[in-house]
């Protein structure tokens, strides 16, 4: 009877120790969400002020600046439900005013335009990896989240379900080209 109840007790901590581990990890997951979505949000906010530093600094012509900064002060200005559409406006503004290279060539010839364009496109290139980031820390989460041991214990706590940030980030061509 005694070496029931021991076998018993062993094969309890084994549990307890199992799921305090896997909620450890989940917990990590979460962390790792929360870091990756904060860089993505710098990374966002620092292509829109790229953008409409570029855009009211009289390098491009009257239409190109005000698409861009338009569409850069949306993306900035934007609710959270409406983030992920005014950043893919963003992009496709991008898009559309450095769609040729002539464009960024355009902006490189006038003084400081070398430094614009460099930055633009460093912040360009940056979205889609720090949005790649967070998205596969999402991942990860989820597929932990979708185990019956965690939902039957209620490891996650009181943890919102992660959403992945989807929107347009393809880089203009142009800028593409000059990031790599």
């Amino acid at each position: 009877m005694t070496a029931t109840l021991i076998w018993i007790l062993v094969a309890l901590v084994a549990i307890g120790l199992y799921l305090s581990w896997t909620a450890g990890r989940l917990d990590r997951l979460h962390a790792r969400i929360d870091a990756a979505r904060a860089a993505l949000d710098a990374q966002l906010l620092r292509r829109a002020s790229v953008t409409q530093e570029l855009a009211t600094a009289g390098v491009l012509d009257p239409a190109a600046s005000i698409v861009l900064y338009e569409a850069a002060h949306a993306a900035r200005q934007a609710e959270e439900e409406q983030r992920e559409v005014a950043e893919s406006e963003l992009s496709a503004a991008l898009r559309a005013v450095f769609g040729e290279p002539e464009q960024v060539e355009a902006v490189r010839e006038v003084p400081g335009g070398e430094e614009a364009a460099g930055e633009l496109a460093q912040a360009v290139r940056r979205v889609p990896m720090a949005r790649r980031f967070h998205n596969d820390a999402v991942r990860a989460a989820r597929a932990l989240r979708r185990h019956r041991k965690v939902r039957w214990f209620r490891l996650a706590g009181h943890a919102p379900f992660p959403m992945a940030f989807e929107m347009d980030d393809e880089p203009p061509a142009a800028l593409a080209d000059r990031a790599a």
